[in-house]
């Protein structure tokens, strides 16, 4: 019976992991398409930063926060399955699509529906597996990040390069591009992977713990449009209305609207890109907000989540780690397109390959470390983030000043290693810091940080340098200054990470 239930749970991360796999290969595939979009579409490099990252990331960030919530309510396989069919729907728009502008429509709909497959997945998987393997399960889980990416940059540069080359010099069919054609390739088969993913079993939660949990919400998506409302403007200062925000909090949330509206035309105006800018002050704002509707809605929650130390430092610890990520993994190809002179087939087929591999071990070593490691030093995990930032400062910089194209090659596949280490155990952490019943909504929280700071700065930032200094190779240099903020930031979230677990187990006893 336990051999059973041992090989079910094994089989529910594998299926999970293939959702991974999907969620990237849609996201990443951008990436090797960018040099062909960028020609066709009339897009600076600051734009493909902006279609990849902002566009993106800010309503995968902000609906992560209501669909986090639904997780913690309702079935979270239904919520897995229903997310991957919305994005393989945008992704597949996203091949249709005939301007800058409509493009960016189908990416923030690809945001929105992978938003919910994250915080859902970490919280029925931390319900399957116990808190002693939970950083090499969370990393397994996200090594379909690379997985994924590398499958994204094969396939795509691999399609691409085929259909221009058989419609060369004639019309294709309906008119389609090879980058139009790559995304249609990989949105059709993740509809038929949403059916897969509404077979599988939701555990009881809090069972990997032996913890009793209050019942199922009886009105999920009564909490889902309660949450979602707590995020998207207008409805923001309605919902902190009707959960009992006195004048103080209203005039706080109306002054925070206002500095960012501010901030965000003072950078309009001296960097340009407003559509940036203006995503990036709603994300802003709409996060102030939530946090102010969780303290009125759920104090024990806001408290965990705004006032544990560890989570201060960490969350943006790591999200700086993943600045880097997402940064080099979106520009590393076209670097090679432009500096190497190799063609997106090539970049797609050998960097495609060096992502996967290399990203999956390094992804799931960092798990298998931070769990074997603390044993013996409780902040292992996040050692290990401090660890990776330490050894990728040097290879990155190796890979991106080299002049050969074959050593750069080879220094791609340790940068990949050790950029990808933190990843298993900056999930745990937040995990192993709240209560089960918070899963959903810490994940999503967590995402929110990483997303923002990852996600929607890393691509952009390293493509506006890129325009200001008219190279990719110093605004790649200069991303790597992150790191060091990073080491500084998980450093001091060592410092008080027994603190604040001795503090969740007092939690847990009194709940």
């Amino acid at each position: 019976m336990r051999d059973a239930a041992g090989r079910y749970k094994s089989y529910v991360l594998g299926v999970l992991v293939l959702v991974y796999v999907f969620n990237f290969l849609d996201r990443q595939i951008l990436s090797i398409l960018a040099e062909r979009i960028k020609h066709d579409l009339g897009v600076s490099d600051a734009e493909l930063g902006f279609l990849y990252g902002t566009a993106f990331a800010v309503f995968y960030a902000l609906f992560g926060i209501p669909l986090g919530r639904l997780a913690d309510v309702w079935d979270r396989r239904r919520l897995i399955a229903l997310g991957l069919a919305v994005w393989s729907g945008m992704t597949v728009l996203s091949g249709l699509a005939r301007s800058f502008t409509h493009l960016a429509i189908a990416r923030v709909g690809v945001g929105v529906g992978e938003a919910s497959a994250t915080p859902a997945a970490f919280s029925l998987l931390s319900d399957y597996y116990p808190p002693s393997r939970r950083a090499t399960v969370l990393a397994l889980y996200s090594s379909g990040i690379y997985i994924g990416a590398g499958l994204g940059l094969g396939v795509g540069g691999l399609i691409v390069a085929r259909w221009d080359a058989a419609w060369a010099g004639t019309t294709p069919p309906l008119g389609l591009a090879g980058w139009q054609v790559a995304f249609l390739s990989v949105g059709f088969p993740g509809l038929l992977l949403a059916l897969w993913v509404r077979t599988l079993r939701e555990p009881v939660r809090g069972q990997s713990e032996g913890l009793a949990v209050a019942p199922m919400e009886p009105h999920p998506f009564r909490e889902f449009f309660r949450e979602l409302a707590a995020v998207i403007p207008p409805f923001t200062v309605v919902r902190l209305a009707m959960a009992g925000a006195g004048r103080r909090t209203l005039a706080a949330n109306i002054l925070a609207a206002a500095a960012i509206a501010t901030l965000a035309a003072l950078l309009t105006r001296t960097v340009g890109n407003p559509a940036q800018w203006i995503a990036l002050g709603v994300g802003a704002y709409s996060a102030v907000s939530w946090a102010q509707t969780l303290v009125l809605r759920d104090r024990a929650t806001a408290s965990i989540l705004l006032r544990t130390p560890t989570l201060r430092y960490a969350a943006p610890g790591f999200a700086l780690l993943a600045f880097v990520g997402y940064g080099l993994g979106f520009w590393t190809p076209p670097y090679f397109v432009r500096v190497h002179h190799i063609s997106e087939a090539e970049a797609g087929l050998v960097l495609g390959g060096t992502a996967a591999i290399a990203g999956w071990f390094g992804t799931t070593l960092g798990g298998v470390l931070a769990d074997r490691w603390r044993e013996r030093y409780r902040a292992a995990r996040l050692y290990v983030g401090i660890g990776g930032a330490l050894l990728s400062m040097p290879l990155a910089a190796m890979l991106f000043t080299t002049e050969s194209k074959t050593l750069a090659y080879v220094l791609n596949f340790p940068t990949l290693v050790v950029v990808s280490l933190w990843i298993g155990p900056g999930a745990s952490t937040v995990q192993d810091l709240v209560l089960p019943r918070m899963r959903g909504t810490a994940s999503a929280a967590y995402l929110l940080v990483v997303t923002f700071i990852g996600l929607a700065l890393g691509p952009y930032v390293i493509g506006r340098v890129s325009v200001a200094l008219d190279g990719l190779r110093p605004a790649l240099l200069c991303a790597l200054g992150a790191d060091a903020l990073a080491i500084v930031l998980l450093s001091l979230a060592a410092r008080h990470l027994a603190r604040d677990e001795a503090a969740r187990v007092r939690l847990l006893a009194s709940e």
